[in-house]
């Protein structure tokens, strides 16, 4: 028996669960509740509700990969330089958060931020002033950077980690010193693993709902909470629909990055 049959369960499920859905959104996208044809779901983005929810999803979610980046790439240099492999224990210690259940973590941290929560009960304790970053763009900045940093590091890590010492010591024995070696020859090998990092980390956080609604309170809305409510509440399956595709531009543009500086797949996490 060929060795491609054993790839059909796969492909039932690709089919199931990838085409069909995408299938499903685009049709709905592009109509309207009588089945016909329209654009108008794609251009309720411009309306100023719709618009501002998308600046704003770019904003936090840009604020939140730069953070991300100038945090995961010391430590990547860090577990590089301690010869740490990838089944090491302080590499389980980044990868051990993402086992556990997206939104346990992100209520976990809404206990700790909340007014009368863990954190300003010690803030109390000390007679120090309370932290009110609740319900505020603070918190989801920080839920976000906490939930997506793995996504950053480990791409970094891997590529960091499959450069050649010899290539580094050759820089150095041709006079450069440490501020060169690493901007003319480090960040330069390391760029698949920073654009794989930053597309892992700004592609879900522009995304989400989740987050923005529990360290948001709901007051603070993002584009991922506009669909959600499109479909769960507004039960206009076409108008979430359209605002999923204008998404899904961000997503190529991001696919299209990483296959531009990334071809071999040295960004990958593993």
């Amino acid at each position: 028996m060929s060795k491609k049959y054993f790839a059909a369960p796969y492909l039932v499920w690709a089919v199931g669960f990838i085409i069909i859905p995408l299938f499903m959104i685009v049709f709905y996208g592009f109509t309207d509740r009588s089945g016909a044809f329209t654009l108008e779901n794609i251009l309720a983005i411009l309306s100023h509700e719709h618009a501002k929810a998308l600046w704003l999803s770019i904003l936090l979610s840009l604020v939140s990969t730069v953070i991300c980046l100038v945090l995961a790439y010391p430590l990547a240099m860090i577990l590089t330089k301690r010869n740490v492999n990838q089944h090491s224990f302080m590499v389980l210690l980044f990868i051990l958060p993402m086992w556990m259940n997206f939104l346990l973590r992100t209520l976990a941290w809404q206990t700790l931020l909340e007014k009368n929560g863990v954190i300003n009960a010690v803030l109390s304790f000390l007679h120090l002033p309370a932290l009110e970053i609740i319900n505020t763009p603070y918190a989801i900045v920080l839920g976000m950077v906490y939930n997506f940093l793995p996504f950053m590091v480990l791409p970094i890590y891997n590529v960091l980690a499959k450069i050649d010492p010899n290539v580094i010591n050759a820089a150095r024995d041709l006079g450069a010193n440490g501020v060169q070696t690493f901007f003319r020859v480090i960040f330069p090998l390391s760029i698949p693993g920073v654009i794989s990092g930053i597309t892992m980390v700004f592609v879900p956080a522009m995304t989400t709902f989740v987050i923005s609604t529990l360290l948001g309170g709901s007051k603070i809305l993002l584009i991922g909470n506009v669909i959600e409510q499109e479909f769960t509440q507004g039960n206009n399956w076409h108008l979430g629909s359209g605002l999923s595709l204008v998404l899904m531009v961000f997503i190529l543009i991001s696919m299209a990055f990483v296959m531009k500086y990334d071809k071999d797949g040295e960004g990958a996490m593993f």
